[in-house]
């Protein structure tokens, strides 16, 4: 089943506050840039992905990574759910009967295979996969034509469980491992990333695209 993603993304020198210092400080935002565009490469390269709206607080600051095939709009409000909210307000008035989905941007080992093959075990329902420590969401799915209903911030695999979404069982290794710390960071650097990430250190790309 095809599906339409929304993306957030705060100002390249604002996001990924917890890594500074992983690398100079005047290169923390093309990191932030990096992380971004190589889980973005991953998503668009998945079949099963009809369109991807970035939806950033300062769309000029991003708008390289429109040349990876997507849409950046700005956002409306603060906070990451209402990013969240506000594009999947967009994509519902395209195609109200849709499936929605909520990724995050800093996913740079993402193999379009772990996406794909969690959009299978999702199977059109409304369901959710959890990071690699259990505790944060990685990706939530809506149900065809239903409310996205985003519920990230601490502690947000348990709120959306609760909140009827499915606990999608996959192993998914590059899908669970989002970025927040040098130690996650590491993790991913051990898993492969993509080429926008990996030219950042100096390191082979690991993965495709």
């Amino acid at each position: 089943m095809d599906v339409d993603l929304v993306v957030p993304m705060k100002h390249p020198r604002d996001g990924k506050s917890r890594l500074r210092g992983a690398v100079e400080a005047d290169r923390h935002p093309a990191l932030v840039l990096a992380l971004a565009a190589d889980t973005l490469a991953a998503v668009v390269a998945t079949a099963q992905v009809r369109r991807v709206l970035l939806v950033a607080a300062d769309p000029a600051a991003v708008a390289e990574l429109r040349d990876l095939g997507i849409e950046i709009v700005g956002e409306s409000g603060k906070g990451l759910n209402q990013a969240f909210r506000h594009g999947a307000e967009l994509l519902r008035k395209d195609d109200p009967g849709g499936v929605i989905g909520a990724l995050q941007a800093d996913l740079p080992a993402l193999r379009a295979g772990d996406l794909a093959a969690a959009l299978a075990e999702a199977a059109g329902r409304r369901a959710f996969v959890a990071d690699r420590q259990g505790t944060g969401t990685t990706l939530l799915l809506a149900a065809p034509g239903a409310p996205l209903d985003p519920r990230f911030g601490p502690g947000s695999a348990r709120a959306h469980q609760a909140s009827g979404a499915v606990a999608l069982r996959g192993e998914l290794p590059s899908l669970r491992s989002d970025v927040d710390t040098p130690e996650d960071l590491a993790h991913v650097r051990n898993l492969g990333v993509g080429k926008h990430t990996a030219a950042r250190f100096g390191e082979p790309c690991a993965t495709p695209g």
